[in-house]
């Protein structure tokens, strides 16, 4: 069957159709995504503005046309962190189904954790042993932990790359100071998660998702997308510490520049690389692997395995 999944993501919204069965990988099959930033439509109450729902609004129903134009039999719609934390949660959902007939479902974030643990474990099969799975989005930081499909630990936790630049990182570069700060606050908030998931033991292999970790193992000299999602693709501890300062010095423009990263995600990649720096520190990470899938790829097995076969 063809498959569609709806994301609506803190930064992007991204229609991914598939064609799966159970038991298959699911094949790509077109992807279409717009950059909306919903993290930054938020006024000053924490509620999504008019703007921003009108424009949520359009962006799904150009969604919804693709996802009918490209065959799919059902689309499988949900929204993360931003929508989530939103104080007018509520009413946007209501908008958005009354407007779009989308029935937007919520995960939490340790929904989000879990999702994109299974996709990670299909992804790597059984043989890569306990899997720890660091994922940074745009408003939140999951990690997952745990030997089965379902992991033994997961947490959500506010680190997102979009949420810590407009709170954090005002300026253009940023202060010294305020990288700082940041570093410190990303640092506190991952040190109450370490002590739940380092008593379950060491990890056999660790794994990052997102286009946070894509895009920082492609400026520290990983392979680029035009070679495929088989090459593999690692980031080392070392290569981030060295990156940091490097990125703390230049503009959103000039990280444009850099290989692999793009104009919307640049102002944010700062942030992102200090989440990850933290969170490899303090679990003792020296290096990870990138995976391809990641949260929307695990909507669609968990949707395939309640398929009859």
């Amino acid at each position: 069957m063809r498959l569609g999944v709806l994301d609506v993501g803190s930064n992007t919204i991204h229609l991914l159709v598939v064609d799966a069965h159970p038991g298959a990988r699911p094949q790509p099959a077109h992807s279409h995504k717009v950059e909306l930033r919903l993290a930054e439509l938020l006024d000053e109450r924490g509620a999504v503005s008019e703007q921003g729902v009108e424009r949520l609004v359009s962006v799904i129903s150009e969604a919804v046309q693709a996802a009918e134009d490209k065959g799919c039999e059902d689309v499988l719609p949900f929204a993360t962190s931003a929508v989530r934390e939103a104080t007018n949660a509520d009413e946007v959902l209501a908008r958005v189904r009354a407007e779009t007939g989308v029935d937007l479902q919520v995960l939490s974030g340790e929904d989000e954790a879990r999702l994109t643990f299974l996709a990670v474990r299909r992804w790597f099969g059984w043989s890569a042993g306990k899997l720890l799975v660091l994922d940074i989005g745009g408003g939140s930081l999951e990690i997952a932990y745990g030997i089965d499909e379902d992991p033994d630990a997961a947490v959500s936790l506010p680190l997102g790359a979009g949420r810590l630049t407009a709170g954090w990182l005002p300026g253009d570069p940023p202060e010294a100071a305020d990288v700082r700060s940041l570093r410190r606050h990303v640092r506190a908030q991952i040190a109450r998660a370490v002590g739940e998931i380092s008593r379950l033991g060491a990890p056999d292999h660790v794994v990052a998702t997102s286009k946070t970790f894509k895009q920082l193992a492609r400026i520290a000299g990983a392979a680029g997308s035009a070679a495929g999602p088989y090459v593999q693709r690692d980031l080392t501890r070392k290569s981030l510490e060295e990156w940091v300062p490097r990125l703390a010095a230049m503009t959103a423009a000039q990280r444009a520049a850099l290989p692999g990263v793009s104009e919307g995600r640049s102002g944010q990649l700062l942030a992102g690389a200090l989440v990850a720096e933290g969170a490899m520190d303090l679990f003792g990470v020296d290096d990870l692997e990138i995976c391809p899938w990641a949260l929307r790829e695990g909507v669609i097995l968990r949707r395939l395995d309640h398929l009859p076969a």
